[in-house]
């Protein structure tokens, strides 16, 4: 027997509480929005280095804050990684670091340089980055495109009735696809000042080898009426072309990405746009003045805001915190929220045809890519107000497109219903997980845990059943599930087990036994949960060596949907959450959410107030009135 919920641990956890609570509610914007940094590496700061180059523009002040934050960014070694501890550097971070700082006329060729080029000249390491960062590369003249796999821009034309088309891949990924396969197609390269003495200076691609082109030849026989098709490249281009313009955001962005827009830039130049032309003005002035975050004296690009899903999760944890919804915090940002629900048919209606749209996105100006995490949050956050009519039909319209979008196997994807193609994994250097939407743990436990909470879920049993059991289907040996967007066993399991909790799946039940026994072996010595960025790259569970808050919550946050009673392992977690929160070191920092494997991941500035928030909340909520417990 030992003590919990004392006077004195659940005073530190309500004062902890409305510590949280107050440094949000300061955080809040006029509008009623919450514009936390979404950060990752050095990518989109170099490559906005590049773009300024590539246009001529010279924004002094903001191009010697991206070198500044580059610069800090690079390792004893000479590179740059994708997240704090991976030990052999990042060829692509590298590469990307290496070749922006080569061309901006505020560096130059410095010893911590010459240790890049060590490194980058060693084991083909230029053939180690990922296509994109290759891709870019090839833009500026630094490798050769027959060396990069391709998909011929005769693609865009296979008909969405075929086994195969362009609208298999999810829209992320086609947004990202379309103009490089427009760049690609006509070899473009840009050539920047000081381009003879970077090409001295950068190291060369060691490989000789040309990809085959018998993929084009595969795609013909599936044209529709191909004997009549005459100029089909022609046409194709135009089709990409439209394709892109047809989807630029009110900001002047593709997508909301700045990746996306970067690209979209350089595919509009090879089309034969000129620099000064207005749609690529707007969108690069978008990215240099909406997408800039100052850290400190160093200036980051965000390869998109989150203002919507870090608003969506604030004024969730502060409602679960105990904020009066008739506070002026949450009446502001309802009011922000509300005015965010997408009205407008995105691609998303090409796989989930005759729905109305309903859906949430993750930024700001996002109006045609809705998705299911964001919607979901909202749907929380509103559904103390149902009794308001604009509210009631908002939530009525958003709860019915998240049931729509419910995948065929059960599960729920992010963006797309049923995109995850087999087929998709046998493209070059290319892996199903980053172009295909398939069904996850994260999106199908989360999905639960608002059906479960948030309404009456018995209209909606067969939905439920079926999503139970793809969860069980695909829970891993071990006990644990995989999540896609955060880092990454403690991730999924704890979205997969809050999801069957909230649907009254007991805790004797195998599949959650197990769980639970994963994530309780996984606890380290201090009391925290942490686990690795390796994770999501080797899709197996990596230990961190010491302990972050957002994952302590996390596994936290699953222990106390099923226990009515505190356990050991949760009073130490709580304890050490409670050092973490108050602490705030490196630990705090560390990037939990995931983009795309081994390449990008997101240090969420939300995230270490908000998730900490929700679990201590849930603790204090479910055990304040306990005085002992039992083993």
């Amino acid at each position: 027997m030992f003590l919990v919920a004392d006077i004195s641990s659940m005073k530190r956890i309500e004062t902890m509480m409305d510590h949280l609570s107050s440094e949000l509610i300061k955080k809040q914007d006029p509008d009623g929005k919450w514009s936390f940094c979404f950060e990752s590496g050095i990518m989109t700061d170099a490559y906005m280095l590049l773009l300024m180059k590539a246009l001529g523009k010279r924004p002094d002040h903001i191009e010697q804050m991206l070198i500044d934050r580059i610069l800090a960014k690079q390792t004893q070694q000479g590179t740059w990684t994708s997240f704090p501890d991976e030990k052999q550097g990042n060829p692509s971070a590298t590469v990307e670091a290496t070749l922006a700082l080569l061309y901006s006329d505020k560096c130059n060729a410095t010893p911590q340089l010459e240790k890049a080029k060590q490194y980058l000249s060693t084991q083909n390491r230029l053939d180690q980055a990922n296509p994109l960062t290759r891709t870019v590369l090839a833009i500026f003249g630094h490798y050769p495109w027959n060396n990069l796999s391709k998909l011929p821009i005769e693609f865009f034309l296979l008909p969405t009735w075929g086994p195969i088309h362009f609208f298999d891949f999810v829209g992320y990924a086609r947004t990202h696809l379309a103009p490089i396969m427009l760049i690609q197609d006509r070899k473009f390269v840009i050539t920047l000042p000081n381009y003879e003495r970077v090409l001295k200076w950068m190291p060369q691609s060691s490989s000789h080898k040309r990809v085959s082109n018998r993929l084009k030849e595969k795609i013909y026989p599936f044209l529709p009426h191909k004997h009549l098709l005459k100029n089909i490249r022609q046409q194709a281009t135009r089709w990409g072309e439209k394709f892109l313009l047809d989807r630029m955001e009110p900001d002047g962005t593709l997508y909301n990405c700045m990746t996306t827009t970067f690209l979209l830039i350089f595919a509009l130049l090879a089309l034969g746009y000129k620099k000064n032309h207005p749609i690529i003005e707007k969108a690069y002035r978008c990215l240099l003045q909406d997408y800039l975050c100052n850290l400190k004296n160093e200036g980051h690009i965000q390869e998109s805001n989150s203002n919507v899903w870090d608003s969506g999760l604030t004024l969730h944890s502060l409602l679960e915190a105990g904020i009066d919804p008739n506070h002026p915090t949450i009446q502001s940002g309802k009011k922000y929220l509300l005015s965010k629900q997408q009205y407008l048919l995105g691609d998303w209606s090409l796989h989930n045809p005759g729905v109305a749209p309903g859906g949430w996105g993750f930024s700001d100006q996002n109006t045609i890519n809705p998705d299911i995490d964001d919607t979901t949050v909202a749907l929380r956050v509103l559904t103390p107000f149902y009794r308001d009519k604009a509210v009631q039909l908002a939530w009525n319209r958003g709860a019915t497109w998240l049931l729509s979008m419910q995948n065929k196997d059960g599960g729920w994807p992010a963006f797309e219903k049923d995109t995850g193609k087999d087929w998709q994994s046998f493209l070059p250097n290319l892996g199903s997980k980053v172009w295909g939407d398939p069904s996850m743990a994260d999106l199908t436990g989360r999905s639960l845990e608002f059906l479960g909470k948030y309404t009456t879920f018995n209209h909606q049993q067969a939905s439920i059943d079926k999503a139970r059991k793809w969860l069980e289907k695909n829970q891993k040996k071990d006990g644990s599930w995989f999540g896609r967007w955060g880092v990454s066993y403690i991730y999924g399991t704890w979205a997969a087990l809050t999801g069957l909790a909230a649907i009254k799946v007991p805790r004797e039940d195998p599949t959650i036994k197990k769980g639970i026994k994963w994530l309780k072996s996984v606890q380290h010595k201090d009391g925290g949960w942490g686990e690795s960025c390796y994770s999501d790259q080797r899709m197996t569970y990596i230990k961190l060596p010491f302990s972050t808050p957002v994952q302590t919550a996390w596994a936290l946050d699953a222990l106390i949907s099923f226990y009515d009673t505190p356990t050991a392992e949760m009073e130490t977690g709580i304890t050490r959450l409670l050092q973490l929160l108050e602490e705030r070191g490196e630990e705090w920092k560390y990037p939990v959410g995931s983009g795309l494997a081994g390449e990008f991941y997101v240090y969420y500035h939300s995230y270490p107030y908000v998730w900490p928030l929700i679990t201590l909340s849930h603790y204090y909520k479910k055990y304040k009135k306990i005085g002992k417990i039992q083993e």
